[in-house]
């Protein structure tokens, strides 16, 4: 079977938000907060780091296309799907 792959965002220690996908958030933001390699090298230094927003998502080709989208995305926007005002799109 294959793993479930989910959306995340993270808020940095001055607000930027940044989004990944994995197939385990915990130990990703886990990763993201110890600043090793495995971290995203756009977050170390960054911190503190919090998790702001989760969503499984499916396969890893949609969580992808998703991604991509979704960093296109001005701020205001992604602080709304952030405080729920909004939902990840369809058919993407």
């Amino acid at each position: 079977m294959n793993p479930e792959w989910s959306i995340y965002m993270i808020r940095t220690g001055k607000g930027t938000l940044y989004t990944g996908i994995t197939t385990d958030v915990a130990r990703r933001l886990a990763e993201h907060q110890g600043g090793g390699n495995k971290g995203a090298r756009s977050l170390r230094g960054k911190g503190p780091l919090r998790l702001v927003f989760q969503t499984e998502v499916g396969d890893r080709s949609r969580a992808s296309r998703l991604e991509w989208h979704i960093k296109q995305w001005p701020k205001a926007r992604k602080e709304a799907l952030v405080r729920g005002d909004i939902s990840l799109p369809d058919g993407i």
